[in-house]
């Protein structure tokens, strides 16, 4: 692989992801859920504005009803079988129809800490280069781990979004670390590694933050993250238009929604259809 034609593509990659920032005076949206892996869906947050997407195998599970599962906790379960080919393909899709400027970060089987051997080869980074894909959204548990899959997407010209989680979360979404102290360290750690742009994971979405606030000891977590690295921060789960204000007084500056869009976009359908049911 010609290393500096794969730097130059993360370089451009990169400054998509800077543009949306200054954008947002220091904070921008990345959309996922149904907005991350349904083409028209994806177009309609990108005509409003938004300029970061994410598909995700776990999403697409719910999205395809993937052997009738309907929550996103039984989607975690499964989301392994998901393949990298059908990633590839519906970030082809999304590619196509929101055009080059928009940041697509992709979760695929074998990015997250999988409960089967989900192992990625050259051949798999390369499909989702080629797919449309500027970078990877990860959530590895270990920093060997990252640091593999860092180096590998490196090579082939895919930045990569990689989190720190809580030992107790409901799922293992990042490298555990729970203290400030704690998160400060990691957080360094994953930026020496190479990662180019370091989350936190907030709480599960589908099990809710308190509206309007946020837990005094989360913005603690969140802000030692902020403060600790000078590459791009995000943060994910749970937010929504009651508290999405209290996550940006943290200093983060990508807030990753998902459940809450997917959740507006399920209620204006179903109003839809009864106002017709009812004509």
């Amino acid at each position: 692989m010609f290393q500096n034609d794969m730097d130059r593509r993360m370089m451009f990659a990169m400054e998509k992801v800077h543009k949306a920032i200054e954008m947002g005076n220091g904070h921008t949206i990345l959309s996922t859920g149904i907005t991350g892996d349904d083409a028209r869906m994806a177009k309609a947050v990108v005509d409003a504005g938004i300029t970061m997407l994410e598909p995700n195998h776990p999403a697409v599970v719910l999205a395809r009803g993937y052997k009738g599962i309907t929550s996103m906790h039984e989607a975690e379960q499964i989301r392994h079988e998901i393949t990298v080919d059908q990633m590839a393909e519906v970030t082809h899709g999304v590619r196509n129809v929101v055009g080059k400027d928009i940041y697509i970060t992709v979760g695929i089987p074998g990015g997250f800490t999988e409960i089967v051997p989900a192992p990625l080869t050259d051949e798999d980074f390369m499909k989702m280069a080629k797919a449309g894909a500027d970078g990877l959204h990860t959530h590895k548990s270990s920093l060997h781990d990252l640091e593999e899959l860092v180096k590998s997407a490196h090579k082939y010209g895919l930045c990569v979004d990689a989190y720190i989680g809580l030992p107790s979360d409901r799922h293992t979404f990042g490298i555990p670390a729970e203290k400030p102290e704690e998160v400060e360290k990691v957080a360094k750690a994953m930026e020496s590694i190479g990662t180019d742009m370091i989350g936190m994971m907030t709480g599960m979405s589908y099990e809710g933050i308190e509206a309007g606030q946020i837990p005094p000891v989360l913005k603690e977590r969140v802000c030692a993250m902020v403060e600790a690295v000078k590459v791009p921060t995000l943060a994910e789960g749970g937010i929504n238009l009651d508290n999405f204000r209290a996550f940006k007084e943290t200093g983060v500056n990508i807030l990753v929604v998902g459940t809450a869009i997917d959740g507006m976009a399920g209620k204006a359908v179903a109003d839809a259809a009864r106002k017709f049911l009812n004509i």
